[in-house]
C-alpha cells in the first residue's frame, strides 16, 4: 500500500506546529499521497480547516477533470497522558469519533483552561474504535511505558501499533531495528510515520521561533531545544522508502492502517434539540406559538399581508424542518422575559412575521422589505441567521439558564481563534528574536488596525532610526509578516451557542474556558459553518440594561409600563431632536461621525432610522455610498436605476446599495451569479471579516454585469460600492433591530431626559460617554441633579422629588470612586433614620476608616454640614476596631476634650479638582470657567 502519513502536526499544537493545517493538506495533495492524518496534542481543533482544504483541493481536480481521488483528511488526535505516555488515535467510524471527543472533553474538562489531564485507565475506557499508534517510550521510561502497552494491547489488541520516526541523528538504522524488535516482543506492529511539524523545510526558522516564545528566551539561547535541522517535514512516499531502507513494511503499513480508517467529518450528522413538549410536534408546537402570538401583537386582528406572510414562513420552516431551531430561541426568549431580562432579537430571520410572533423580535415586520425568504431559502437550506441581544448585566443568567436546561454535554459556547495580528506578531517574534523594547515600541507604532504583511516598510523603518539593512531585523521583519494569521490560543465567542439533541461531546470535544462556569468548544464560527451546525447568538448589549433600568424607573415614578413595542411610535418631538444631532447617550447614534450626520440625514421616519444606522460604517463610507446618498435625497441628483430589476432592489436607498442583501441581489440580477455564489460573496462581506476576499469576485462580476447590458463604468461603480462592504457590510435586518434600539433610546431622552440619564449612568460601563458628560447633558436638558449624599443616596443612581412637582437625579455611592457596592448597601441597610456624624456611620454601618475617607473626598457629608476637610480629619481619626486613645477617655474615665482644629476653607477651584478626583465629574462649576478670567483677552 501507498505511504500515509498519520501523525501530522499542525500550528492548532499552539506554539508547537509550524504550518497551518491548510498548507499540510496542500502539501500532501502535491505529493501525491492519499491522505493525511492532522493529529494535534490533545486536541481536533484544526482539523475543520484540514477538512475544507481537502474539499476544495478535490473540487479544483474535478474541474480540472483531473482523474485523481484527492488526498482525503484522516481525523485524529495524539493524546499525551500525564505520565507522558504518547499515542496517536486515529478513529475507524463514527462510534470512534465519538469516543476520541469524549476521551478529549473528559481531560479537558479535568484541568483548567489549555491542559488536559488523562491516565491510562482513559484511554482503556474510550479507546474502542479507534486504531492506536503507540509512541516509543521516553528515556527512563520504559518499564511504565511496557505497563501501559501491555493494558492497551490485552484490550484492543491488532488495533495498537509502534509509531516509528526517523531522528536524522546517524542512529536512525539501529534505532529502527531496535524499535522492530520491541513491538514483536510488545505485539505489535511497527508503522512508519515522519512525525512533520511542517508541510515544508522552509518554516525551520518559524519553528524555532515559536519554541522561543513559548519557552520565553531568545532564539540564540535556545541550544539543544532548538533544531537541529530542517527534516521534520511532511515527507513523500519515495522520501520514507529511503529513510527507512530494510523496514519497507513499517512504510506500506502505514497505508494499510489508512485503509481500514473509513471516518470522515462529513459523517457528522448535527441534530436540532427537538424542543418537543405535552405531546406536540415541533410544527404544531410552533404553529400554536406563533398564531397566539399573532393575536397579542395585533389585537384588532392582522392585516392580511402579514396572515398570509406568516403562513408562506411555517410552510417554509417546516419544509426544511427548522421548527426546532424556532422554538429553541423562543424558549430562551421566553425564559429571559421571565425573569424580566430585556432581549431584542436580530438577525436576517428574526425581522420575520413569525420572530415577531414569537416575542424574539419587536421589529414589526411591515418595517422595510421581507428578508425572510432571503436567508431561508430552500436553495440555501442553511439554518436561519438569528441572534438575541440581552442586557449585559444579566446576560450569565441566560447563559447558565442554558447549560442547566441542556446539560453541559449538550451545550457548549464556540470557540474563538486568536490569531496573530499586527502588534502581536510584532512584540513576540521582536522579542524571540532579541530585539529591544525600545525598539519594538518604535515598530509596533507603525502599525494601524488589524496589521497584516508588509506593513511595516522600509520608508517607515527608517523614518523611526532603523535601518532596513540590518540582517537581524530584516529577518525578524520576515518572520512577522510569516507568523501572521498563526493561532496563538483558543479564546471563547462572544455568544455563539451550540445546543444539541444528543450529546455533544460526541460531536466535539468541550473544555473549560477561563470564565468560570463557562465551557466551550474548540471550533470557531466559521468551523461549524463549514459543518452546517446550529448556532444560537447570545450576545450582550449594554443599551437594553440601559433601556430596561429606564423603563423600571418610569414605572416606579409614573405608574407608566412601557416595552419596546408599546412606545409611541414615529413622535415628531423624537425626531426633532435627533435631527438637531441631540443625541449623546443614544444607541448607535452618538458618535462624532453620527452627530455630524445627522442634521444633514434629518431623519423623519423609522425606516430613516435604519439608513442612518447602516449608513456611517466602514463600508458605505470607504464605498463612497454616503454622499451620493445625500444628493438624492436632498433632490440635488436624479435618481436613476439602470434597470426595473435593479430598481426594485435599490429602490428604498435611492440607487444606493447600502445593505449586505441589496449587495447580493445586485451580484444575482445584474451579474447573473447564482445562489451559491451569491452566498459565497455575503460571507465575504461578512461583518468584522479580517481578511476580505470581495475582489476575488471582480471579474465574474464584471463579465456578469457586461453580458447583462450594464455599462462598464457602472457595473465597476457598483462592485466598488460592493467591495466596501469587505469592510463592513450591514445586513437590513441588523440596522432594522439596531434602529428600533436607537428610537427607543432617543424617546426616553426626549420625554424623560432625567430617568435616562439616571439608566445610563446606572448601566456604566457603556457607550461613548463618561459620567460626566452624561451629567452635563442631563443639566443642559433641565434634570436637577443632586450630589452623592450619605442620607439620601444609594448604591445606584435614583430619582428623587426635586420639590417642584417634578423629579430631580441623585447621584450614587456607584459614582464614589474605590466604592464596592457591598460597603455601600450596609450603609444603606444600617441607616434608618439618617446619620448625624462620621463616627456615626462608622459606628452603625461598620465601614473602616479608608471607606470613610473616600466618602469624606467625595465631599458625601455636606448634608450634615460638615465639610469636606471637616469630614476627612474626623474619618482620620478613626481606626479599624477603636477609637484613637486620646478620643477613649483618661485613667479616670474622664474624657480629653482635644481643642477643635480650624481647617482652612477649600477654594472652588481645589473643590472641582476634589470632586473630579473623587467621583469624575463635578456639579460645581464648569473647569474653563475658573480658566476664563485669564483666557479673555483685556479690552483694548
Amino acid at each position: 500500500m501507498a505511504f500515509v502519513e498519520l501523525s501530522a502536526l499542525s500550528n492548532f499544537t499552539f506554539l508547537h506546529g509550524a504550518s497551518h493545517p491548510e498548507e499540510v493538506m496542500a502539501r500532501a495533495a502535491e505529493m501525491g499521497m492519499a491522505g493525511v492524518a492532522v493529529a494535534d496534542v490533545n486536541s481536533v481543533a484544526g482539523i475543520v480547516r484540514a477538512h475544507a482544504k481537502a474539499r476544495e483541493l478535490a473540487r479544483l481536480a474535478g474541474e480540472e477533470g483531473r482523474d485523481w481521488p484527492g488526498t482525503r483528511l484522516i481525523p485524529a488526535a495524539r493524546i499525551v497522558l500525564r505520565c507522558g505516555f504518547t499515542v496517536t488515535c486515529l478513529p475507524e467510524d463514527r462510534a470512534g469519533w465519538g469516543r476520541l471527543c469524549r476521551l478529549i472533553s473528559l481531560g479537558r474538562l479535568r484541568a483548567v483552561k489549555g491542559e488536559c489531564e488523562l491516565g491510562p485507565d482513559d484511554l482503556i475506557a474510550w479507546g474502542a474504535g479507534m486504531v492506536l499508534l503507540v509512541h516509543p517510550p521516553a528515556r527512563g521510561q520504559m518499564e511504565a511505558w511496557r505497563a501501559v502497552v501491555a493494558r492497551l494491547v490485552g484490550a484492543f489488541g491488532g488495533a495498537c501499533f509502534l509509531l516509528m520516526a526517523p531522528r536524522y541523528d546517524g542512529q536512525d538504522r539501529a534505532r529502527f531495528a531496535r524499535l522492530a524488535r520491541l513491538a514483536e516482543g510488545v505485539g505489535m506492529l511497527p508503522v512508519a510515520s515522519a512525525l512533520p511539524l511542517m508541510h515544508h523545510g522552509s518554516r525551520r526558522r518559524m519553528a524555532d521561533v515559536l519554541t522561543a516564545i513559548r519557552l520565553g528566551v531568545r532564539v540564540d539561547a535556545l541550544g539543544r531545544r532548538a533544531l537541529p535541522h530542517a527534516e521534520q517535514r511532511l515527507r513523500s512516499e519515495a522520501e520514507m522508502l529511503r529513510l527507512f531502507s530494510g523496514h519497507d513494511e513499517a512504510v506500506h503499513r502505514a497505508g494499510e492502517v489508512a485503509s481500514r480508517l473509513r471516518f470522515s467529518l462529513d459523517e457528522l450528522r448535527y441534530e436540532y434539540p427537538s424542543e418537543v413538549t405535552g405531546g406536540e410536534t415541533a410544527a404544531e408546537r410552533l404553529a400554536r406559538l406563533a398564531w397566539a402570538g399573532l393575536d397579542w401583537r395585533y389585537p384588532d386582528g392582522a392585516p392580511e399581508r402579514v396572515r398570509a406572510q406568516m403562513e408562506h414562513e411555517l410552510r417554509l420552516i417546516g419544509k426544511l424542518r427548522y421548527e426546532p431551531y424556532f422554538l429553541t430561541v423562543h424558549d430562551i426568549v421566553d425564559f429571559a422575559r421571565a425573569r424580566g431580562i430585556l432581549c431584542q432579537g436580530r438577525g436576517s430571520a428574526a425581522n420575520s412575521v413569525v420572530c415577531y410572533a414569537l416575542g424574539v423580535t419587536s421589529v414589526s415586520p411591515e418595517i422595510g422589505t421581507m428578508v425572510f425568504e432571503r436567508f431561508v431559502s430552500e436553495a440555501r437550506n442553511e439554518p436561519p441567521d438569528i441572534d438575541v441581544d440581552f442586557e449585559h448585566e444579566r446576560r450569565e443568567e441566560v447563559i447558565q439558564h442554558i447549560y442547566a436546561r441542556y446539560g453541559r454535554h449538550r451545550a457548549g459556547l464556540c470557540a474563538t481563534v486568536i490569531h496573530y495580528r499586527g502588534k502581536r506578531a510584532v512584540r513576540e517574534v521582536g522579542r524571540a528574536m532579541g530585539l529591544s523594547e525600545d525598539t519594538l515600541a518604535a515598530m509596533s507604532s507603525q502599525i494601524w488596525g488589524w496589521g497584516g504583511p508588509g506593513q511595516i516598510t522600509e520608508v517607515r523603518l527608517r523614518e523611526i532610526g532603523l535601518d532596513p539593512s540590518d540582517r537581524r531585523l530584516a529577518l525578524t521583519l520576515q518572520l512577522i509578516d510569516e507568523i501572521q494569521g498563526f493561532p496563538r490560543h483558543l479564546s471563547q465567542h462572544v455568544g455563539g451557542f451550540i445546543i444539541t439533541e444528543g450529546r455533544l461531546d460526541e460531536l466535539v470535544p468541550i473544555e473549560n474556558a477561563t470564565m468560570e462556569d463557562r465551557t466551550v468548544i474548540c471550533w470557531d464560527k466559521d468551523d461549524i459553518d463549514t459543518l452546517g451546525i446550529l448556532k444560537v447568538d447570545v450576545l450582550a448589549l449594554g443599551m437594553l440594561t440601559c433601556i430596561r433600568k429606564a423603563f423600571d424607573l418610569m414605572e416606579r415614578h409614573h405608574q407608566v409600563r412601557h416595552s419596546l413595542a408599546s412606545l409611541p411610535a414615529e413622535d415628531p418631538a423624537t425626531y426633532d431632536m435627533l435631527c438637531r444631532a441631540d443625541s449623546l447617550g443614544v444607541f448607535q447614534v452618538e458618535s462624532r461621525a453620527q452627530m455630524n450626520f445627522l442634521p444633514r440625514m434629518r431623519p423623519r421616519t423609522f425606516y430613516d432610522l435604519v439608513i442612518q444606522v447602516a449608513i456611517i460604517r466602514p463600508g458605505p463610507i470607504q464605498g463612497d455610498m454616503v454622499h451620493p446618498f445625500l444628493r438624492r435625497r436632498n433632490g440635488q441628483e436624479v435618481v436613476r436605476f439602470p434597470s426595473d430589476e435593479l430598481g426594485r432592489v435599490l429602490g428604498k436607498t435611492l440607487g444606493v446599495p447600502l445593505f449586505q442583501e441589496q449587495a447580493m441581489q445586485i451580484a444575482i440580477i445584474g451579474a447573473g451569479f447564482t445562489p451559491t455564489e451569491a452566498d459565497r460573496l455575503r460571507r465575504s462581506l461578512a461583518t468584522f471579516k479580517k481578511h476580505g476576499s470581495v475582489s476575488e469576485f471582480r471579474e465574474r462580476f464584471m463579465a456578469g454585469m457586461a453580458a447583462n447590458g450594464y455599462e462598464e463604468d457602472f457595473a465597476a461603480r457598483c462592485f466598488a460600492q460592493i467591495e466596501g462592504f469587505g469592510s463592513y457590510g450591514f445586513p437590513e435586518s441588523h440596522a432594522a433591530s439596531f434602529a428600533l434600539l436607537v428610537y427607543a433610546s432617543a424617546w426616553l431622552k426626549r420625554h424623560h431626559p432625567g430617568i435616562f440619564a439616571c439608566a445610563l449612568l446606572n448601566s456604566q460601563p457603556m457607550g461613548f460617554y463618561a459620567p460626566a458628560q452624561i451629567v452635563r447633558d442631563a443639566r443642559e436638558h433641565g434634570v436637577v441633579v443632586r450630589p452623592p449624599c450619605i442620607n439620601a443616596s444609594h448604591w445606584d443612581n435614583v430619582m428623587e422629588p426635586d420639590g417642584r412637582g417634578g423629579l430631580a437625579l441623585r447621584l450614587g455611592f456607584r459614582q464614589v470612586k474605590g466604592m464596592p457596592e457591598e460597603e455601600a448597601q450596609w450603609i444603606v441597610a444600617a441607616r434608618g433614620n439618617g446619620y448625624a456624624a462620621v463616627e456615626d456611620v462608622w459606628r452603625r454601618a461598620g465601614l473602616g476608616a479608608r471607606m470613610l475617607a473616600r466618602l469624606a473626598e467625595a465631599d458625601c457629608f455636606a448634608a450634615l454640614g460638615v465639610t469636606r476637610r471637616e469630614a476627612l480629619w474626623a474619618a482620620k481619626a478613626l481606626v479599624e476596631g477603636s477609637p484613637l486613645p486620646l478620643f477613649a477617655g483618661d485613667m479616670d474615665g474622664e474624657g480629653i476634650v482635644e481643642p477643635a482644629v480650624s481647617l482652612r476653607e477649600m477654594t472652588v477651584g481645589e473643590q472641582v479638582v476634589e470632586d473630579y478626583v473623587s467621583l469624575r465629574l463635578t456639579l460645581r462649576a464648569h473647569p474653563m470657567a475658573l480658566l476664563r478670567p485669564w483666557l479673555t483677552p483685556e479690552a483694548a
